[in-house]
């Protein structure tokens, strides 16, 4: 990764242009060319260093609710268990810890039923039975903002 590649991903955590030609933009401010910083984009997400490009939204505004997941996952169900939770549209994060519960995810659904509908379903699939449903009563958001220096 390159000054330019980190000029790139400092210009995109906050504040995407939403225009037609978003990279056009970002391109026009960091003095580059639109097809170099759409091809250093795709480079930096297949390399890992970029998970998604996307909005966040408050869940609350949309009528939908939120919930923390944590779940006691044996190590050879790991593998298993992370790719079902991940097929859920409303799983916005997904993480390994160190811990007697070593996987958590957030769950966004348009109701609480339905995220304990699917938790269900994933238990059912996986045989993990020990998942912990932790919804959102009080949400605090922060807005995280990267600074990614030169490394040097």
């Amino acid at each position: 990764m390159d000054d330019i590649d980190r000029s790139i991903l400092n210009r995109i955590q906050s504040d995407f242009p939403i225009t037609s030609r978003p990279f056009l933009s970002i391109a026009e401010e960091l003095g580059l060319d639109e097809a170099d910083v759409i091809k250093r984009v795709s480079q930096l997400k297949e390399d890992d260093i970029i998970r998604r490009i996307g909005g966040n939204f408050f869940p609350e505004k949309l009528g939908h609710v939120s919930t923390l997941c944590a779940a006691k996952v044996p190590e050879d169900k790991i593998d298993l268990f992370a790719k079902k939770v991940n097929c859920y549209p409303g799983v916005t994060h997904n993480y390994l810890r160190e811990d007697d519960y070593n996987i958590w995810f957030t769950f966004i659904s348009p109701s609480k039923e339905e995220i304990e509908n699917n938790l269900k379903e994933i238990s059912e699939d996986t045989g993990v039975t020990e998942i912990l449903n932790l919804p959102a009563t009080r949400v605090f958001k922060i807005k995280a903002q990267f600074d990614v220096k030169s490394g040097s």
